[in-house]
């Protein structure tokens, strides 16, 4: 067997594995493999789905495909898009060149996205893209606090209340979990997702926010720039192990600890979707039918801690775009009808969200770590302009970056990639130097390049040693733009030393990270092994740990190693093996800083 074939199967290995749930944008798996229309008037619906239910809703459209609306037969294509992600997509305009086949129906996580495509729009002079009127629900979940069980009930669960108060002060006690008799679990760490991206790091912020003034009446842009509320949302945020596109990240890091015996040592809490607390506790956080029973229940489960001072609630719109033309709308309305039917709903209830009607269903179980009757706190959302007020104040009271990115600039990163005009180097520079607008001036970073024996016997090359953005914005793209490729791939011994420098220069008020971007695998068998680097790297896994963010970039990259690496330090390996969507998938890897 070639080295290639094996290659190959070692992908789908990979692609059968969590890994799958943290791809930003996909195809869906659950789409049927031939077309079931072939006739030339034939019409297909795109929808645009947030990640937590495009499985489901895949799968529905799978068995929809082939039916006959207004004498037309009917495909129905589902995509995987982050809510912010699509929503920042649709305001720009939606490219698809980058963002993929533009949607015809978009369901978000929850109506606060949509409200903010309007704000957008508005604000750009541009027409609104949304039918107005109210939004048809295909889901509800509620925003949980999800705690590794010992944790919640060493904080009283489920008898005490338990609000964001408690975590922020929890946050900020020396003692950290000492104080309730467990020193062994360091300090408290928390997990949520990037609010400009992802609807539970949105809501989860909202929450905080509104604990912060003590208030469940409407949030005000006054009170946003309260001092005394930027110091609580700014002391919930010092918590933060590090940020992300999508809750699947902390969820397979939490049950790849579990599996390792080691669930209390990776995070306190996160703030997630109920639906996504319940596919954890069954051993499929990514809630993808496709995986059900695939990995064991894990042997610590999490709970849903449901938070005193207040949560949110997202609702899962279902939202037609008015570009849509009259066949596609009533192809879309068809389509929501068998969305909101009984077998799909049931999909739905199994997957362990509430329904279109609220209800909950036969998973909301104290076995799944859902208190089924307990009494929810709910508080609406702020308007468009004080969400968006909220989203810039976030940006400032955010846990800093202290992050070194490590391009591989091997010969192969030469190739040309069709339908481009443009090889990986040249793509991957875009992407990197686009990315450099989500640092704020105050974050730390810095800029390596490697191949093989690129500085001597050394195999990478310190191009910007790591500091202050501000002083290093122009260098940075500049150097990015200049990096030309040559020699092998020295991948193992350059992301051990660039984990090595970064503890060396570890900020302890930041979230420290490595991000190794390469399209190959390791060709230096001189230097140290796989074994061996990921035994160093997870020796330090834990407290003020260092995190290694991977990219797999182009079909020949090895996703198997880059996984195992970036699971080492409790971080995850990001999906670009089709070139041309580096660009999306460094927009979700630097969303973690």
């Amino acid at each position: 067997m070639s080295r290639k074939t094996l290659s190959f199967l070692a992908a789908i290995v990979v692609a059968i594995g969590l890994i799958v749930g943290l791809r930003l944008w996909t195809s869906d798996d659950t789409a049927s493999d031939q077309p079931k229309c072939t006739g030339a008037d034939s019409v297909k619906l795109s929808i645009a789905s947030s990640p937590e239910k495009a499985g489901i809703v895949g799968q529905v459209a799978k068995d929809y495909s082939g039916r006959t609306v207004a004498g037309r037969c009917v495909e129905v294509e589902v995509k995987s898009k982050s809510s912010g992600t699509a929503m920042q997509a649709l305001a720009r305009g939606w490219n698809e060149a980058v963002d993929g086949p533009r949607p015809d129906v978009w369901t978000p996580a929850a109506s606060g996205w949509v409200n903010l495509l309007k704000q957008r729009l508005a604000a750009a002079d541009r027409p609104s893209i949304v039918a107005d009127g109210e939004l048809p629900s295909v889901a509800n979940a509620p925003l949980v606090i999800a705690m590794p069980k010992p944790m919640a009930e060493a904080l009283g669960w489920p008898g005490k209340g338990i609000g964001w108060r408690d975590l922020s002060a929890l946050a900020t006690d020396p003692q950290g979990w000492a104080k309730y008799g467990h020193p062994e679990w360091g300090k408290f760490k928390l997990g949520k997702t990037n609010p400009n991206i992802s609807t539970s790091g949105l809501n989860a912020t909202i929450g905080a926010y509104f604990a912060a003034t003590g208030t469940s009446s409407d949030l005000t842009a006054a009170d946003i720039e309260k001092p005394d509320v930027r110091a609580f949302v700014k002391n919930v945020e010092q918590s933060i192990v590090h940020y992300g596109d999508n809750t699947l990240t902390f969820l397979t890091n939490l049950l790849a600890a579990d599996d390792r015996g080691a669930a209390m040592s990776y995070i306190s809490a996160v703030a997630v979707e109920e639906n996504s607390l319940v596919g954890y506790n069954q051993g499929n956080p990514t809630n993808d039918p496709a995986k059900a029973g695939a990995h064991p229940r894990p042997k610590v489960p999490i709970v849903a801690v449901n938070p005193s001072d207040g949560t949110l609630n997202s609702d899962h719109p279902y939202t037609v775009l008015t570009w849509a033309d009259d066949v596609h709308k009533q192809v879309a309305a068809d389509f929501l009808t068998v969305l909101r039917g009984e077998d799909a709903q049931k999909k739905l209830l199994d997957a362990g969200f509430r329904g279109f009607d609220n209800k909950t269903g036969p998973q909301a179980t104290s076995d799944n770590g859902v208190q089924a009757d307990a009494k929810l706190n709910l508080i609406r959302p702020p308007g468009p302009p004080v969400l968006d007020k909220l989203l810039g104040s976030w940006g400032e009271l955010r846990k800093k970056a202290n992050v070194l990115l490590v391009v591989d600039v091997s010969g192969s990163m030469s190739d040309a990639v069709g339908g481009t005009g443009k090889n990986k180097m040249d793509l991957a520079k875009q992407a990197a130097i686009s990315s450099l607008g989500q640092f704020s001036d105050s974050d730390q970073v810095g800029l390596w390049s490697f191949s093989t024996k690129l500085d001597g016997d050394k195999d990478y090359r310190e191009l910007i040693p790591i500091g202050p953005m501000a002083s290093r914005r122009d260098d940075m793209k500049n150097r990015l733009s200049g990096l030309i490729p040559q020699g092998g791939t020295g991948l193992y011994d350059s992301s051990l030393a660039a984990y090595q420098y970064v503890k060396q220069h570890l900020d302890v008020n930041a979230i420290n990270a490595v991000v190794v971007l390469t399209d190959g695998r390791n060709e230096d068998p001189g230097g140290i092994d796989i074994d061996n680097l990921t035994a160093q790297l997870r020796a330090e896994s834990g407290s003020e740990t260092v995190r290694l963010f991977t990219i797999a970039y182009g079909s020949d990259a090895d996703q198997d190693i880059l996984k195992r690496v970036s699971q080492a330090t409790d971080a995850s390996e990001y999906d670009s093996s089709k070139p041309d969507t580096i660009d999306q998938v460094f927009t979700a890897v630097i969303s973690n800083f």
